[in-house]
C-alpha cells in the first residue's frame, strides 16, 4: 500500500518552470529520501505535498485519500501529516512543552503523558519541558521539532533538510537518532537533502531529482552501484570516469581492461566512458616490466590531500595521454607527492555509451 502517491505534479514560479511532471509512490512505513542540488525543485515538491502550494496542475493522495488536484484541495492541518522544517521553526516564547504540544488536543496538553513520552521518545529528558527553544543545542532543538511533528501520531512526515544547520558530528548523531525514532513508531517519511551520504545511509528509497525532474528513484545501493547516467553517478558519489572502448562486456580504457555493465547497450559504435567508484581502485607496488600476468597500471603522484580520516590523491596515468585521476586513500600510509605507484581496479565498473 502507497502511503503517498504523487502523480504529475508541475509548479512554476512565473513562467519559470521547478516541477516537471513529478510521479513518485512511497510504500506505508518506509522511509524515502529525494537528493538534488540546491534549486532542483525538491523543497517546492515537499510544499506542495505539505498543502503550502498548489500544483499546477498534478494530484497528490495521502493514504489513498486526494488531497490536491482536479478541483480537490485539502487545507495543511487536515492532511494528517507532519513537518520538520530546516531551522526546526520552534515557537521561541514557548516553552518544550509548549512547543510540542501546539497540535495536540486541550486534553493532552493538560495531562502532559504525552509531552513527556515524546520527549523520552527523542532521548531528551522530561526536564527540559519548562525550556526555551533559546536554551537548548541544535541537536535538542531538531529532537523537539520532530517530537512536535509525532505529537499528533501523523502517518506521514516530510523532513526539509532538517539536519544540515548542524555540524558535522552532530549532524550524524542526530540523523542516526531521528531515523530510530521513525523506525520504531512506522512512520512512513519523506526527506529532502543537498547531502548524498545523508540520502544514502537514511532511506530505504532514494530519489535522484535534477531540473525539477526525478532522474532515478530505487534502493541506495541500486542508484549507487547502478546509475542511469553519468549526471546521477556524479552527484551520489565521487566517480573516476575515463574514455573507453566496449568490447563484450570488457572496457579498454587508461587503467587496463575493466569489466562493466552497461546503462544502455551499445546501438552502433563501442566509444564511451567507463565509470568507476573511488574504492574500486586499489593501489600496488608499481607494475615489473611487461608482466602480462600483472593487471596494475603505473601512474606517479602528483598531488596529496590529506584530510585525516582519508587522503585524497591526484595520479597521473603512465599511458598514452597521461589521464589524471582522482581517489580517496584510506591505509594508515598514504604515498607522497612524487611516489610511483600501481593501480588495479576490482569489480566491475559502469559504462555509457558517448559522453554518458
Amino acid at each position: 500500500m502507497s502511503a503517498l502517491t504523487v502523480r504529475g505534479v508541475h509548479s512554476a514560479y512565473g513562467p519559470v518552470p521547478v516541477l516537471r511532471g513529478i510521479d513518485l509512490d512511497i510504500a506505508d512505513g518506509s522511509i524515502t529520501a529525494i537528493v538534488g542540488p540546491s534549486g532542483c525543485g525538491k523543497t517546492t515538491l515537499l510544499r506542495v505535498i505539505a498543502g503550502f502550494e498548489s500544483p499546477d496542475p498534478g494530484s497528490v493522495f495521502i493514504d489513498d485519500r486526494q488531497v490536491c488536484g482536479a478541483g480537490v484541495w485539502v487545507p495543511p492541518h487536515r492532511r494528517g501529516l507532519g513537518y520538520v522544517a530546516q531551522d526546526g521553526a520552534l515557537f521561541p516564547h514557548l516553552t518544550v512543552a509548549q512547543n510540542i504540544g501546539f497540535g495536540l488536543p486541550r486534553a493532552e496538553r493538560r495531562s502532559r503523558a504525552r509531552i513527556t513520552e515524546l520527549l523520552e521518545l527523542v532521548s531528551l529528558d522530561p526536564d527540559y519541558a519548562g525550556r526555551r527553544p533559546d536554551q537548548l543545542s541544535g541537536g535538542q532543538q531538531q529532537r523537539v521539532s520532530l517530537a512536535r511533528a509525532l505529537a499528533p501520531r501523523p502517518g506521514l512526515i516530510l523532513l526539509d533538510e532538517p539536519f544540515s544547520a548542524l555540524d558535522a558530528g552532530l549532524r550524524t548523531s542526530t540523523r542516526a537518532a531521528v531515523a530510530e525514532v521513525l523506525a520504531g513508531q512506522g512512520v512512513t517519511t519523506l526527506l529532502v537533502t543537498h547531502d548524498q551520504s545523508e540520502a544514502l545511509s537514511f532511506a530505504d528509497q532514494v530519489g535522484v531529482m535534477r531540473d525539477g525532474l526525478l532522474t532515478q528513484i530505487g534502493p541506495p545501493r541500486e542508484i549507487y552501484e547502478a546509475p542511469l547516467d553519468l549526471t546521477t553517478a556524479a552527484f551520489v558519489g565521487e566517480a573516476v570516469t575515463l574514455p573507453g572502448v566496449l568490447a563484450g562486456s570488457v572496457a579498454e580504457c587508461a587503467l587496463g581492461s575493466v569489466p562493466v555493465q552497461a546503462a544502455h547497450p551499445p546501438a552502433g559504435g563501442a566509444a564511451g566512458t567507463v565509470l568507476l567508484r573511488p574504492e574500486q581502485i586499489e593501489l600496488t607496488e608499481p607494475p615489473a616490466g611487461s608482466d602480462e600476468a600483472d593487471p596494475a597500471v603505473a601512474g606517479v603522484v602528483e598531488d596529496v590531500d590529506y584530510y585525516g580520516h582519508d587522503t585524497m590523491l591526484t595520479i597521473r596515468l603512465d599511458e598514452p595521454g597521461s589521464s589524471v585521476i582522482s581517489l580517496r586513500h584510506t591505509g594508515a600510509a598514504a604515498p607522497d607527492a612524487g611516489a610511483k605507484v600501481g593501480l588495479r581496479v576490482r569489480g566491475a565498473g559502469r559504462w555509457f555509451p558517448g559522453d554518458g
